[in-house]
């Protein structure tokens, strides 16, 4: 047995090695790819006999897929085994099909990648946050070594290549050392935007600005508006015009022509200087204070809040703070909100939480140190990565082996339009928010002073959920309707994290949503189950909702006021800082 001293200088021992593990893990692995993958391959090392079967598995299929092989390149028609997803767009050519060689190096491929993932996702004796994080990183470099992303197994590459005399590769490689230069992957043609021109375009004026954000205030589109103004809250990470993008697809265009009137927030790019902004200063600095500059300009005494994202997150904290030491007879300055996917409950986050541990937090904070924010090219390659496919291994198939250049698409060039994050904010939003996820536990955060909790909230809420959101997942969106003491009529729109949004009425219709009131405690799949599918856009749902409680029709109020003056025209100025 060890004496006391002894035991207490191999504790320190202990506690030494495990501080260096710690610190060496944050330098060369601080995202747990080679931790996680490590853990899976061990766990099947400790299961030989389960291990011998899955490799059986494969074995199996791979004979298959010979056998099938042969018998095409022996003139018989035989339909594939292994089929691409739906959604899965690299072998849409029909080369990939039609000819013997390709046919085989696709369900190959196919086969392998899904016996792979298979096997992470039933590795016994590991917890399903390892086995997520193994899965993510895995899919990573499977997506990277897709036959369809290298030009001699890229059936179409060549095809192209030989019927441009070669020009398309030409192009290609001009393409690819363009982007080298610029030090990214292009998605979109730069030059077909400008924000303030054909984006941003709506009409309105800057009726306040302090270092956090501009206040937007929209001109109306119609004589007469709704009594209570909308404030529009939206996300810090990107900018602000999703939602004004083309007068087609912008909301607050929608909005104001059909009787609101529209105040919207355009949030600062942070440098250095912005270092200690936090996230209660998003909170009281800027929704607060939109919500503050809108009740003064246009004389209402409440407003209708609106929450994008992050700025859903913000503003649902926002509606706990305000209800907060609330006296009974006192109205609050939201008198309803609206959430569009955001997330309040972070349980479940999806693969974004694939990058959130105590080990990469710590490796943000280094890396923010210096600068004082995180630079938007890094938020940005993150959230391609969640669909990587689609959002980096797309572009490079087409701008490098088709030689194509990339195309003027709205949505792109926002997404491109990237901004900083203040160190002091993000740090606190990632360990607060997804890692302890306190913002949902009553009392969890303390924000201007007062503990809040998402049960106090007794204003209807308006929500929406996008079926395919890879970043606020449609369920973890749901939770919000258990949590608030109020109505809520939540909406689950097809498509994704933007497009599920910014989903404009069309006629025909493009997309469906359900929609319809949540009871206490209801199971989003049961809630789902329970209505049927509507065609068309939500947003013409929204506008009844909102009429209905956004008080009677009044005289547009002017733009601005003797306190908040128009400063400048929309889209101001903070939106076209890079």
């Amino acid at each position: 047995m060890l004496s006391p001293h002894h035991a207490v200088e191999e504790n320190l021992k202990c506690q030494a090695l495990d501080t260096a593990r710690t610190g060496i893990r944050q330098i060369l692995d601080p995202f747990g790819v080679m931790t996680s993958c490590l853990e899976v391959q061990q766990a099947w090392l400790r299961q030989p006999g389960e291990l011998a079967k899955q490799l059986f598995k494969l074995a199996e299929q791979c004979s298959n897929l010979q056998m099938l092989g042969y018998r095409r390149l022996c003139g018989q028609k035989v339909e594939d085994t292994v089929r691409p997803l739906a959604y899965d767009e690299r072998f849409a050519e029909p080369i990939w099909t039609e000819h013997p060689y390709y046919d085989l190096l696709k369900e190959s491929y196919l086969a392998y990648t899904r016996w792979l993932e298979d096997a992470i996702e039933n590795t016994p004796d590991v917890a399903p946050r390892i086995k997520q994080k193994a899965g993510f990183w895995v899919r990573q470099m499977l997506n990277a070594a897709s036959p369809s992303n290298y030009f001699w197994t890229n059936p179409h590459a060549l095809h192209k290549s030989i019927a441009s005399f070669g020009m398309s590769t030409v192009d290609g490689l001009r393409n690819a050392v363009n982007d080298a230069v610029r030090g990214d992957v292009s998605m979109v043609d730069d030059e077909a935007f400008k924000v303030g021109h054909n984006l941003a375009a709506t009409p309105g004026q800057v009726v306040f600005r302090n270092h956090l954000l501009e206040v937007i205030q929209y001109a109306p589109a119609t004589q007469n508006v709704h009594n209570l103004p909308v404030v529009i809250v939206t996300p810090w990470i990107n900018k602000y015009y999703i939602l004004d993008l083309s007068a087609k697809k912008s909301l607050v265009h929608y909005l104001a022509s059909r009787g609101f009137s529209v105040f919207i927030t355009s949030w600062n790019n942070p440098h250095s200087e912005s270092r200690n902004v936090g996230f209660e200063d998003y909170m009281l600095q800027g929704a607060l204070q939109a919500v503050d500059v809108a009740r003064e300009v246009t004389g209402a005494a409440q407003v209708h809040a609106v929450g994008y994202c992050i700025g859903g997150t913000i503003l649902a904290a926002l509606m706990a703070w305000l209800n907060t030491g609330l006296k009974r007879n006192q109205p609050p300055a939201i008198a309803h909100f609206t959430l569009l996917a955001a997330l309040v409950d972070f349980t479940a986050p999806g693969d974004i939480g694939v990058f959130i541990d105590e080990n990469s937090i710590a490796f943000l904070d280094k890396l923010m140190a210096a600068p004082g924010y995180l630079d938007g090219a890094a938020m940005a390659w993150s959230f391609r990565m969640l669909r990587s496919n689609s959002l980096i291994w797309h572009y490079v198939v087409h701008n490098y082996l088709y030689g194509e250049g990339p195309p003027p698409l709205d949505v792109l060039y926002w997404n491109t339009d990237t901004t900083r994050l203040p160190a002091a904010m993000h740090s606190y939003y990632l360990r607060e928010c997804y890692l302890n996820n306190k913002l949902v536990q009553p009392g969890g955060l303390t924000l201007g002073g007062k503990p809040i909790d998402l049960r106090s909230i007794k204003q209807p809420l308006y929500a929406v959920g996008t079926e395919k959101d890879h970043i606020s997942p449609w369920k973890e969106t749901f939770k919000i309707c258990a949590l608030v003491q109020a109505p809520v009529r939540y909406v689950l729109a097809t498509s994704g994290h933007i497009m599920g949004v910014v989903n404009p009425p069309v006629e025909p219709p493009k997309r469906r949503y359900w929609v319809g009131a949540v009871s206490d405690h209801a199971d989003p799949e049961t809630w789902r189950n329970g209505i049927e599918k509507t065609p068309g856009s939500w947003w013409e749902d929204w506008a009844q909702w909102l009429g209905k409680h956004c008080g009677p029709l009044v005289a547009a109020p002017p733009i601005g006021s003797q306190n908040h003056p128009a400063l400048c025209p929309a889209p101001g100025t903070y939106v076209l800082e890079r």
